[in-house]
């Protein structure tokens, strides 16, 4: 062997684009493809079949957030069916009530929905100057000015299709109530049953951890947040009445019960106190005091109560929550933005179990 070819075998192989591999291999592609179908798939098939689908995850979450309950029951004697159904029947017996209470100032105020125009302009006489400026430089910018009243409220005609809307029907709330019945006096077996039909040890033992915690995290929310929702809805009571505004009870059990809907709920009761103050109360700084007692009640609520207390068994990403809203409120209207966190906690959960974050050393040059 001569020195030249020593020389060639010492010399480094070029790099060369066709010996490198492909970053995302085609098996990749096809299964990121394959799996995008069937989460569209499935959207479109919750969408579309939201009739049947609603009130059965409706009836399946809140079963498994009653499940405890039911359980202490069994504690003393009381066989599962009737434990499961005296517990639907206490939760519909709260559910009334609430309704009730909440009910009557809501029809009252529809009912003088057209005479609140005249009021509202005449409260709102402060801003009359700001208006005129915008009206004038709308004017000098050539934006044509119509003459129109500032403040117009919305036809009396759009209350019953919304109503229509929101409100299930009869068939819907006889299947909620058979499945929430049902799921509750057989959730045993249908746990016991989703157990057992994985093989091997490991995999049920890992299914069996999942269905315990999801039950454990699901009571503990409905319970916690029940009593949070309780307490603001009382201390927003106590703050109408201070404000002097009408049916302090009444506006407490709207806000304790908006505020089982995360975000749109404080805003919602906070623009309701702001119309009830400035049609019932005479001053527009007194007309103020409820709803800004609101927004502190609801502050501390959401900054300290409620994370100090869940956030000790489940972090919830701020960012995730409001994703989480938003799709499930989309796909499924008010009752959709009720399950959102309960359907995110499912999900973490289920997530955490079956990909579990595993620490590593971070590589250092």
């Amino acid at each position: 062997m001569n020195e030249r070819t020593i020389e060639t075998l010492g010399e480094p192989v070029p790099e060369g684009n066709a010996l490198s591999p492909p970053i995302i291999q085609r098996a990749e592609i096809t299964s990121l493809c394959l799996v995008t179908l069937v989460i569209l798939a499935a959207v479109a098939v919750l969408y579309v079949a939201r009739a049947f689908f609603l009130p059965v995850v409706t009836a399946i979450i809140l079963g498994t957030m009653l499940s405890p309950a039911a359980k202490r029951l069994e504690a003393f004697r009381v066989p599962r069916p009737v434990s499961a159904a005296l517990i639907v029947v206490l939760t519909w017996a709260a559910f009334v009530l609430m309704i009730g209470l909440i009910s009557v100032p809501v029809m009252d105020w529809f009912g003088k929905l057209p005479e609140l125009g005249p009021i509202l302009k005449d409260k709102l006489h402060v801003f009359d100057r700001p208006l005129a400026v915008w009206h004038q430089l709308q004017t000098m910018l050539g934006t044509p000015d119509t003459g129109e009243q500032p403040f117009q409220l919305p036809k009396v005609a759009w209350v019953q299709p919304t109503l229509e809307f929101l409100s299930p029907t009869f068939t819907e709330i006889l299947l909620f109530f058979a499945v929430l019945v049902l799921f509750i006096a057989s959730w045993p077996d249908l746990r016991r049953a989703l157990v057992m039909n994985f093989p091997n040890h490991d995999s049920r033992l890992r299914m069996l951890k999942i269905c315990n915690a999801i039950e454990t995290n699901l009571g503990n929310y409905l319970l916690t947040v029940t009593l949070i929702n309780a307490g603001l809805g009382a201390a927003t009571g106590l703050a109408c009445a201070v404000a002097h505004m009408p049916n302090p009870a009444g506006l407490g059990g709207l806000a304790a019960t908006l505020n089982f809907i995360p975000i749109i709920g404080p805003i919602l009761m906070f623009a309701i106190l702001l119309c009830v103050g400035i049609v019932a109360i005479p001053t527009l700084g007194g007309a103020l005091i409820a709803p800004l007692a609101f927004v502190a009640i609801a502050f501390v609520e959401g900054h300290f109560v409620t994370p100090t207390i869940i956030g000790r068994r489940l972090s919830l990403n701020a960012l995730a929550v409001f994703l989480a809203l938003a799709f499930w409120t989309w796909l499924w209207g008010p009752m959709g933005a009720f399950l959102s966190s309960p359907l995110l906690i499912v999900g973490l959960i289920v997530k955490e179990h079956m990909m579990p974050e595993r620490e590593q050393p971070f590589l250092t040059e």
